[in-house]
């Protein structure tokens, strides 16, 4: 987020809160919009008498419509709240949300995606109810869903401003490879980082693609040069990992260059598309569904959409995730997210705060959050061997969408109710399974920041520093940097907040240990 955004926010916000509170600021404190938000403010809760009030909230971007969709009216009769939802944009929801909140637009509920460092500003800049008084007296409910460990890794200076939705722990990107290539080749699927090597050596040699020049052994996105799979065979599964009793990032990591030589290597060998630096996620998709391309990295959420488009050209066509690679002394692994999908805050200009915990805390009741998240049984799922196996289409039609509406989760519950979701399509379940079922469970490495507690400087150099790093790999592996620059590279990013992040990380990663 730039600094002119921040200050933009940091001055309109605090005058639009004291402008939409009754009496201006007390004592040099912003004033919340409503006497409930002011209360919770100051530690103390207004009670809420008379009919439930209508509520507003605001959520990130569906294709639906929040409104019509039937999780909206199961929601109302679990919880006794007419909502009226808005959804932000598809693209620049930043800043979309930022012009909301220092409009002091009144929602009652913002649930946004785990973007920690735009949520600890909007908290620290006063744009946020300070929410544990308001669980601690309205939300029982949602405290026996949500984890302490969860909600300590939301807090900002000791106090919570958000509901986390705790993310589902799972590998989901991995590279994917025309299995009727290498069946044609007569090869197997590679377990090393030299059986890899050999096999874009054979694509590239062979041809069984039939494509001549125009072949491509493996392509990329260009704005991910950090390649998942091969990047655990060096060591570096998750953008922080473990070494020496300490966590490094990736550039300060011993791994690093030898990452950058080997990918270097392959480009210069023509074993890494060419064009890869301008790809976009599409293009890369459009190369391997094409038949131009024998190995690209893959999101198994995409499995069924390219599965498609490749069966639509070569109809006899297979593809399927390669196995973990081991590098030198049998490094591997594969990134495993965790962490959070999304956050639940109240603004300061909430006319309704407390009903709007108490709507939250209806949803996080039981049987209630069972039905919101995966519907009836009989009609939109079955129960087998303990497993939630989706009724099609109904599952589909009426709950695909509904973790848009969750601001909290049953963190003991939900990851078996969703594991319905991947089951709407074999070839989905078939490539999810693989990551996470059939794949060693210490293959899996867990990402260690993911639930992590708010750390100042992380959190605002985290994503340029990490920007940083996909440009310089970019530049090494085509050429236009050499190899012997990583070292000035490194000193760079130290002093560009890397040092003080390392500082930061590992002074909590102590405590953790």
């Amino acid at each position: 987020m730039k600094k002119s955004k921040w200050l933009l926010l940091s001055v309109s916000a605090g005058l639009a809160v004291t402008a939409a509170g009754c009496g201006g600021s007390s004592g040099g404190k912003d004033t919340a919009a409503s006497p409930g938000a002011s209360a919770a403010a100051n530690g103390t809760v207004a009670p809420s008498n008379g009919p439930k009030p209508d509520l507003r909230a605001l959520s990130i971007w569906m294709k639906d419509d929040y409104n019509n969709y039937p999780v909206a009216k199961v929601i109302e009769e679990k919880t006794g709240y007419k909502v009226k939802y808005d959804m932000l944009p598809a693209d620049k929801a930043d800043d979309k949300l930022n012009l909301l909140l220092s409009s002091a637009e009144p929602y009652d509920s913002i649930t946004y995606s785990d973007s920690r460092p735009l949520y600890t500003d909007y908290a620290r800049k006063g744009a946020l109810v300070d929410l544990g008084p308001l669980i601690d007296k309205y939300g029982p409910n949602i405290k026996a869903a949500v984890s302490e460990e969860s909600f300590n890794a939301v807090k900002v200076d000791g106090k919570i401003y958000a509901i986390p939705n705790r993310a589902q722990e799972f590998s989901s990107t991995s590279l994917m490879v025309r299995k009727d290539w290498l069946d044609k080749l007569g090869m197997q699927m590679p377990t090393t980082v030299d059986e890899f090597t050999a096999m874009l050596k054979a694509f590239k040699e062979k041809d069984p693609g039939g494509n001549g020049d125009k072949n491509a052994p493996m392509t990329i996105n260009g704005s991910a040069p950090i390649i998942e799979n091969l990047i655990g065979s060096f060591g570096m599964p998750n953008n922080w990992n473990a070494l020496d009793g300490k966590l490094v990032p990736r550039p300060l990591h011993p791994g690093f260059k030898d990452y950058l030589s080997y990918v270097a290597d392959l480009y210069k060998q023509g074993l890494l598309d060419k064009e890869f630096a301008v790809n976009k996620d599409a293009t890369m998709k459009e190369k391997f569904t094409s038949g131009r391309a024998g190995v690209i990295s893959l999101n198994w959420a995409d499995i069924p959409s390219i599965g498609d488009a490749l069966n639509k050209n070569f109809p006899d066509a297979k593809f399927a995730y390669l196995p973990i690679l081991k590098g030198k002394d049998g490094k591997a692994g594969l990134g495993s997210r965790s962490g959070f999908d999304r956050l639940t805050f109240i603004p300061k200009a909430s006319k309704h705060p407390e009903d709007a915990i108490k709507w939250m805390n209806a949803k996080l009741e039981k049987e209630a959050f069972k039905e919101i998240a995966l519907g009836v049984e009989g009609k939109h799922y079955s129960v087998k061997d303990g497993m939630y196996i989706p009724i099609q289409p109904a599952f589909t039609d009426e709950r695909n969408q509904s973790s848009n509406y969750l601001t909290g989760i049953d963190e003991k519950n939900f990851p078996t109710y969703w594991q319905a979701r991947v089951q709407k399509d074999a070839r989905l379940y078939e490539g999810w399974a693989y990551l996470n079922k059939v794949m060693p469970k210490e293959m899996r490495i867990p990402d260690p920041l993911g639930v992590a507690p708010v750390m100042p400087t992380y959190s605002k150099e985290n994503s340029q520093l990490n920007q940083m790093m996909n440009d310089f790999a970019i530049k090494v592996i085509v050429g236009e940097e050499p190899l012997t620059s990583v070292e000035s590279f490194t000193n760079k990013y130290k002093q560009s907040g890397g040092e003080a992040s390392y500082k930061e990380i590992n002074e909590w990663y102590a405590t953790k240990k």
